[in-house]
């Protein structure tokens, strides 16, 4: 069996497709109960369990039913102020099930965040040493850095594989609201209006649409989840973006050429509350996984949202 945790959310409802397609069908859905019925499963081989009963429900199971732990699961907005509910799930979950998969030696792969890198005035290297130094813009960045943190202090990276998400976008998104990629906004932005609204900057440094974000397809990020799961021995907080900065007019220029439609930008102000705590650039640096090992190149920007765009959002059904 394989624990999936967020196994009904974003990107563990296609990592559970992959899995699937691999052979894997004894899943282990654990999710909010609300999320028991979503769409993002529907026609997926899974058994499903509610978050806060996942520990009572491992005393059911031997250590050697439990191939691996996949923890994507998370409280992910990164305009959450309930600092005790992130400790709770972000923090003391993720540890109890770090330990119980040390404890039963258990392959235990898990979802940090780009988040934890703050405005990015430190860069973005994924080596451990950077993790004391870095702070976070947010507390869900915060909760998520601590995390690695206390895996680091233990020595427990060695034992553990880690990824930092940059900006994720592709299918299953849909239920994300405010949370969902700038890539399925801009769809339905388009496609309502004919054109997209863009901030116009508020940093003198960029112009308006011109900041950049590490933009990486949920296709390619799941690939690496795959080859980790299939890759034991390998273990580390790494990366995981594109290793390449695209700007957000890029993307808006991608997504109208996708849908076959004249670029029509609109730039609008950014929101005071937004200002202080906006990322205008963020980049990985993907040297470490590599060198650790994966090969596969990713998609393109372009490639990617026109795949998403044709093969998912103007379909009837957009779910993978």
């Amino acid at each position: 069996m394989i624990i999936l945790t967020g196994g009904a959310g974003f990107i563990g409802s296609v990592m559970l497709g992959k899995l699937n397609e691999a052979g894997h069908k004894d899943v282990l859905v654990v999710d909010r109960a609300a999320m028991e019925n979503s769409p993002n499963l529907k026609g997926k081989s899974y058994k499903f369990e509610e978050r806060d009963s996942l520990f009572n429900f491992l005393k059911l199971f031997k250590a050697s039913d439990v191939e691996a732990i996949l923890h994507i699961g998370a409280i992910t907005s990164t305009t959450e102020a309930n600092k005790a509910l992130l400790t709770k799930y972000n923090f003391e979950y993720s540890k109890s099930l770090a330990e119980w998969a040390f404890e039963h030696g258990t392959r235990f792969i898990y979802a940090s965040s780009a988040a934890t890198y703050g405005d990015g005035t430190l860069g973005f290297s994924d080596a451990n040493e950077m993790t004391a130094r870095i702070k976070p813009l947010n507390l869900y960045g915060e909760s998520k850095r601590k995390f690695d943190a206390w895996l680091i202090q233990n020595g427990n990276d060695a034992r553990a594989c880690g990824f930092k998400f940059f900006n994720v976008f592709g299918p299953n998104e849909y239920h994300k609201e405010a949370m969902a990629s700038l890539v399925f906004k801009a769809y339905h932005q388009i496609l309502e209006t004919g054109a997209i609204r863009l901030f116009k900057s508020a940093d003198a440094r960029y112009k308006d649409g011109e900041f950049k974000r590490d933009f990486i397809y949920v296709m390619d990020a799941v690939d690496v989840l795959m080859w980790s799961l299939e890759h034991p021995k390998v273990n580390g907080i790494f990366n995981l973006g594109m290793g390449k900065a695209r700007s957000w007019n890029d993307l808006a220029a991608a997504m109208f050429d996708a849908m076959n439609m004249p670029l029509n930008i609109i730039y609008i102000d950014m929101p005071e509350n937004v200002r202080k705590q906006y990322q205008y650039f963020t980049e990985a640096e993907m040297s470490k996984l590599r060198t650790a090992g994966y090969t596969k190149p990713f998609q393109s920007l372009e490639d990617s949202v026109r795949d998403y765009a044709r093969n998912y959002l103007m379909q009837p059904n957009p779910y993978y």
